[in-house]
């Protein structure tokens, strides 16, 4: 017969089993919830982590669409019947204009390094030919043509000084654009804004975005440095006839310079000859017309002011304010005027306004004419072109307004005229001028 103690040893045993089982089980499914509870983390995790990433890939794609929206907008759309011509440039932004003195060619420079140079008479061609140059190890912001029309100087962007290219011809004939020369970086405390070359090929001229102005003869040697006085510059600019430099800035005033030689054509000095004064805030731009007697400036007080600089400065004469004429303004703007002294042409944002002078009346404005806020703007030495560029084109357009306003001034000069022949002479040319605004009105409805 079995004791009481023989019985409870088997029980504790089995007791004891049980309760390991029972243990084992519970610490399993522990075990089983925290790797359930670890794969949910980590299944949250990477959830998250992939919203995080499609998050940052929908950043990563609306910046890379920006350039692609940049590329749509930089798209060649401008239209009006006033367009001639659309000049298609290379792949990036035009900066610069510059027509040759002989009238024959159209000179730009673009961000890509590139230099190209068009016919003025392709302009109202369907084909026309680009003679290309480049700019080594540097791009140009700026380009003037020499007097003679065989060479030209550009602005360097990085290396902020001057270099000299030549017009030449390779040995089948084809056209050639040669580097020649580079100036000596004379100033580097601000950037070139603007560039000449006087008419007569005695100076060249840097304008710099501070005061100053140097002034260099052809060999690449500073003749004179100009402190402008005027806070910063906002523009630069050698007159037409090759006596002046001027400049405009902060002041409300445009300040000219003569460049004086002497009888065995030495240079002598840099006197001051005169300034515009009359605006009440700071000139944005300025020009002069083909014999410097006209000039026009543009200014923050929202106006553009017209001036007889025909004058006797010598025996401190002022120049003799003819108009002033107002525009909207919404901030700096560029400013071109007709050589022929009857238009202007005012440039903001990418909006252009031509104005009678005369008139004094605002003829047309072009709005969207560029894709970007322009950056050059010219007429070509007859006044029958106005050009722009702000983007990858440069726009060429007719300027009726122009051609107007020339009728009407042969027409006022025609009535104060003595004697027949003086009066034919101008009803020949008023005549003329009625011919050429016909043909592009007629030119005008058959495009449309």
């Amino acid at each position: 017969m079995a004791t009481p103690s023989d019985v409870s040893v088997p029980l504790i045993a089995v007791t004891a089993a049980v309760g390991a089982v029972v243990l084992l089980l519970v610490l399993l499914c522990n075990i089983a919830k925290k790797a359930d509870d670890k794969d949910k983390d980590e299944g949250e995790e990477k959830k998250e982590n992939g919203s995080s990433k499609q998050k940052k890939g929908q950043q990563f794609t609306k910046k890379a669409r920006g350039p692609i929206k940049s590329t749509k907008q930089t798209k060649i759309t401008f239209s009006h019947p006033w367009l001639a011509k659309t000049f298609k440039g290379p792949g990036s932004n035009i900066l610069g204009l510059d027509f040759s003195p002989n009238g024959k060619y159209m000179i730009a420079c673009s961000e890509d390094r590139a230099l190209l140079v068009w016919n003025v008479k392709d302009f109202e061609s369907k084909e026309f030919k680009i003679i290309r140059g480049n700019v080594d190890l540097d791009h140009a912001t700026k380009v003037r043509f020499s007097p003679d029309s065989r060479a030209f100087i550009v602005s360097l962007c990085n290396g902020n000084s001057i270099r000299v290219y030549k017009l030449g011809k390779k040995p089948d004939g084809s056209p050639l654009v040669t580097a020649v020369s580079d100036f000596p970086q004379k100033h580097n405390a601000a950037e070139i804004l603007d560039i000449g070359i006087a008419s007569n090929g005695k100076f060249i001229m840097t304008c710099f975005k501070d005061t100053t102005i140097l002034i260099w003869d052809l060999k690449g040697e500073v003749l004179a440095t100009i402190d402008t006085h005027q806070m910063n510059n906002t523009h630069g600019a050698v007159s037409p006839c090759g006596r002046f430099v001027a400049s405009s800035g902060f002041t409300p005033d445009v300040k000219v310079w003569e460049v004086v030689y002497d009888k065995g054509s030495n240079f002598k000095e840099v006197t001051k000859a005169f300034d515009l004064k009359g605006h009440k805030a700071g000139v944005y731009s300025f020009a002069f017309n083909c014999d410097s007697t006209r000039m026009a400036s543009v200014s923050k007080d929202g106006t553009w002011k017209l001036w007889n600089t025909n004058v006797s400065y010598q025996q401190n004469q002022d120049p003799k304010l003819l108009y002033t004429g107002d525009f909207a303004n919404t901030g700096p703007c560029l400013l071109a005027f007709s050589p022929d002294a009857l238009t202007l042409a005012i440039a903001k944002g990418t909006t252009i306004s031509l104005f009678d002078v005369n008139a004094g009346t605002c003829e047309e404005e072009l709005t969207d004419v560029h894709s970007a806020y322009i950056k050059a703007l010219s007429f070509d030495i007859t006044s029958s072109f106005l050009v722009s560029t702000g983007d990858k084109a440069v726009q060429v357009i007719h300027n009726i307004p122009g051609v107007k306003a020339k009728i009407a001034d042969l027409e006022g000069k025609k009535v104060k005229a003595d004697g027949r022949a003086m009066k034919e002479r101008l009803q020949t040319q008023i005549d003329a001028a009625r011919m050429m605004y016909d043909a592009l009105q007629k030119k005008i409805k058959s495009a449309a």
